[in-house]
């Protein structure tokens, strides 16, 4: 891999030519912003925008995709023609729904692989996020010995830092020991991929397993996924990653980088609806290794035997033997939607959109903080960051004024207490102009500093 001066992997995420460009002051404008959407429309009509209960515009600007996607309008009819199934067919309708509710999972099989960069037999889609992380730290966590570490970021979401920190206890181990939390350089924000690299050529032969968010969910920092795997495979670590803002946001190659396992919710940039099933993804290379340890239950058998009722589980050699219980079909309808969209756009094109949504926003907020208590701690290089900008705020509270920009100007953003509120330009239904009213309202909220 070809690494660049900050120890970036160059070939990950290259940056798309258009990010060279400059914006104008017309561009900055709110017509300018209009002038942009005409051009680089998105799909924004292929989904439901709420109505403003504050400002001078009819719909919010939504910048709240990394915790909430917006639902497409096709998901109500999509899911009403599944439920008519089961009130014309009862149980029947396990075979002989227009979807088979038998089979439902395996309609998003292989949108899901493409999304992932996977192989159809790597992913399925089953339980929810850490339900997920805790099946797949069965099989991937090993601790043996003196290797026993678990290495995720100190800013990791919570659940994530609960999990590791449960499944190092349920070893007999001392979390606070077994449970090592990276952080940034003193008096900087964000990791750095050399530093990560480093320690796991240091510590690595401490070290069981790797663990840490693909975007992290505070900063919106985009990790090197395939420079990062590299290091801990080659320290003897598995390497895992929680995919949950990044899956929809940023291109991946699961397979290609040799990830061990991943694993994501459906819900933000996937657009399926609060608390959707989620998704897990394991190497091809483990799917037929006798060494791996999991919990089973009867949907992980082959589904040529599964009826069969045996006491004894026989599995395929795919990611589906990991699921345990009778799929919840309603729950999927909505995500068959949304895989359909993102196959028929593409994460290419919606990357590049990404790109220059986010850099618009970007010069829009150089402007604001410029003279305003607000830093934005999202690493500027595009290839770090998905859609996402976290802001920090220097004074005030970052939740009322997420209350203030959704009441008094119809803008609905993202706030993690005390003190950082994430925006994120979503390219399948953002705008140029949601990115100005952000801006916009920022000015008539946040006061300048003397």
């Amino acid at each position: 891999m070809s690494v660049d001066e900050n120890g970036f992997t160059e070939d990950a995420f290259p940056v798309q030519d258009h990010m060279v460009e400059a914006f104008t002051a017309d561009d900055l404008t709110e017509e300018g912003a209009r002038r942009r959407d005409a051009a680089d429309p998105g799909h924004r009509d292929l989904f439901h925008v709420p109505p403003a209960d504050g400002g001078r515009y009819a719909e919010v600007a939504y910048l709240a995709g990394n915790s909430l996607g917006l639902q497409p309008k096709a998901t109500g009819p999509d899911l009403l023609e599944d439920l008519a199934e089961w009130a014309r067919l009862g149980v029947e309708g396990h075979f002989e729904a227009r979807r088979p509710w038998v089979s439902y999972p395996e309609l998003l099989t292989e949108n899901t692989a493409r999304l992932v960069g996977a192989l159809p037999e790597e992913v399925v889609v089953m339980n929810t996020l850490t339900v997920n992380l805790h099946l797949l730290l069965v099989s991937f966590y090993r601790p043996r010995g003196e290797r026993n570490r678990i290495v995720i970021e100190d800013t990791a979401f919570p659940s994530d830092s609960y999990a590791v920190r449960s499944q190092a206890r349920f070893h007999g181990l001392d979390p606070d020991e077994a449970v090592v939390r990276l952080r940034p350089r003193p008096g900087e924000d964000t990791l750095r991929t050399e530093d990560i690299v480093d320690y796991l050529a240091r510590e690595g032969d401490r070290v069981a397993l790797v663990l840490l968010g693909g975007v992290n969910y505070l900063t919106g920092e985009l990790m090197d996924i395939p420079a990062i795997t590299e290091a801990g495979r080659a320290a003897g670590a598995m390497v895992g990653w929680d995919l949950a803002h990044a899956a929809g946001n940023v291109p991946l190659r699961l397979h290609d980088w040799g990830v061990n396992f991943a694993a994501w919710c459906n819900y933000k940039y996937l657009n399926s609806g609060p608390g959707a099933i989620a998704g897990a993804f394991v190497h091809s290379r483990h799917l037929d290794d006798p060494t791996i340890q999991r919990f089973e239950g009867w949907w992980g058998n082959d589904p040529a035997t599964r009826f069969e009722m045996t006491p004894v589980h026989r599995p395929l050699a795919r990611a589906d033997a990991w699921q345990l219980s009778t799929p919840p079909t309603y729950a999927m309808a909505p995500i068959r939607t949304s895989l359909g969209i993102f196959a028929q756009v593409g994460m290419p094109a919606l990357r590049a959109r990404s790109e220059r949504l986010t850099g618009y926003l970007e010069r829009l907020l150089d402007l604001v903080t410029a003279g305003r208590p607000i830093t934005v701690i999202t690493p500027r290089d595009p290839r770090r960051r998905g859609c996402q900008l976290s802001l920090r705020l220097d004074s005030g509270s970052a939740g009322a004024l997420a209350k203030r920009l959704r009441h008094e100007h119809g803008v609905i953003t993202d706030a993690r207490e005390p003190n950082i509120l994430r925006a994120a330009p979503t390219p399948l239904y953002s705008t140029y102009h949601d990115c100005w009213r952000f801006a916009d309202a920022l000015t008539h909220l946040v006061e300048e500093t003397p």
